[in-house]
């Protein structure tokens, strides 16, 4: 593929929902094709074999790239047109250098992960993360001699130190993860606090990097990197997708980081395929559309709500009181509330599964991010591989139901969750 051209009108820059249509893509690359075909390819022909050399010196680092000559296409192993694409395009809304593109969330986070801790380093992780997180950080890099160590999301900057400290690992630290807001509490992680902690435990020999898992916002609603973020990290199965319809993961960074991920993703085989990026160019169209229905729907919904007499407590970043100081942060990092929303039902498991059974509208399922509403109950299902000690710590309860706010009419929402509570 050609090498992108900028696009610009009266000398200003277009927005990302305008450059969504067009960005890093020209029709005349392929017979006039308005949208970009999906170049379903294990492989691509050399024009020479002298062209095959070159593209592989590029791949493989013996040839530096330079602004006449860019890597070239050989496997869809290693690049594809849909990929390139894609990925140009998702640099728009973090306004990063580069992007890296996956099968899945959890193989973006992996690879990640695998990339830049070695055996002996510690690894900071906020609480809660999403469960398939938690059973990657505690259960399979403790084999490669990786520690995770953990600290609560709500946790200052001294709060972080102080557990450093205590720990005896900051010396070993290589990197602090953060996932914010949390799943499914809605904690908030202050992002530039986690910078500057990654900054005074960095050394000349070596940078703590700061990665943030941005799921439950997306683009749209926080951009960690302009808070001191190194890397951000999506599954793209959700917002992104959008249609409940693939499996996908996104990191984002600088152009150093990604081209390292993007180094062993090739020989981990994490990439997504042609389709999956296909598919995911045609959801960024209406990205802002969907997002923005879903949080203003989750704004009637959390109204709804907070008031009723059998929700003992509504987790919801919009109703986050200005005392707090989680409202600080949320107002620091965060330009809307979002659509996810968690609840505590009065009567414990057997009221939640009342409620979750009794649902019309809102589909029983886990994930999120969808044109359609789902529920779920964590503790039983995303979060269930936690010990249930650690589940109660982090406010995880058999009581609690997570709720994924779709496009649907906001009153009809409002319907379904009434008559489900009225059930209990």
């Amino acid at each position: 593929m050609k090498k992108k051209r900028p696009v610009r009108l009266q000398g200003k820059d277009l927005r990302p929902e305008s450059l969504m249509m067009t960005y890093g893509y020209h029709p005349e690359w392929s017979e006039g094709a308005l949208k970009c075909p999906i170049f379903q390819t294990s492989t691509f022909v050399f024009k020479s074999a002298e062209e095959g050399k070159k593209f592989f010196e590029f791949a493989w680092g013996l040839r530096k790239k330079s602004a006449r000559a860019e890597p070239g296409l050989i496997y869809s192993r290693l690049n594809n047109p849909d990929l390139e694409v894609l990925e140009d395009r998702l640099t728009l809304w973090d306004e990063a250098e580069a992007c890296v593109v996956f099968e899945s969330g959890m193989a973006a986070i992996s690879t990640t992960l695998l990339e830049f801790l070695r055996p002996g380093d510690t690894v900071l992780y906020s609480e809660p993360l999403y469960g398939g997180t938690d059973y990657l950080l505690k259960q399979v890099l403790t084999r490669f001699g990786i520690r995770p160590v953990g600290f609560r999301a709500e946790s200052s900057l001294e709060e972080i130190e102080k557990i450093l400290r205590h720990g005896g690992t900051s010396e070993k630290l290589g990197m602090i993860y953060v996932e914010t807001p949390s799943n499914p509490t809605n904690a908030i992680v202050d992002i530039a606090a986690c910078a500057e902690a990654a900054r005074r435990h960095s050394t000349r020999k070596r940078r703590v990097l700061v990665a943030v898992d941005n799921t439950f916002l997306g683009p749209l609603w926080q951009q960690p990197l302009k808070h001191g973020a190194d890397l951000v990290l999506y599954s793209a199965t959700k917002y992104m997708g959008g249609h409940s319809d693939l499996i996908a993961g996104v990191c984002l960074g600088s152009s150093e980081l990604i081209d390292r991920i993007k180094g062993l993703r090739s020989f981990l085989g994490t990439m997504a395929g042609p389709w999956t990026g296909w598919l995911l160019m045609r959801s960024l169209e209406t990205l802002k559309l969907r997002m923005t229905c879903q949080m203003k729907n989750a704004r009637y919904v959390a109204d709804f709500l907070v008031d009723h007499p059998k929700v003992e407590r509504v987790y919801y970043l919009g109703h986050l009181p200005a005392q707090d100081p989680q409202h600080r942060v949320y107002r620091k990092q965060c330009t809307a509330p979002g659509a996810m929303i968690s609840i505590d039902i009065i009567g414990g498991e057997s009221a939640a599964f009342k409620f979750l059974n009794n649902l019309k509208l809102f589909k029983l399922a886990v994930s999120l991010g969808g044109t359609e509403s789902l529920a779920e109950h964590p503790s039983s299902m995303t979060h269930s591989e936690l010990v249930p000690e650690t589940r109660h710590r982090l406010g995880i309860t058999d009581k609690m139901v997570r709720l994924s706010i779709g496009v649907e009419h906001p009153e009809d929402l409002i319907a379904d969750l009434k008559q489900a509570l009225d059930a209990v």
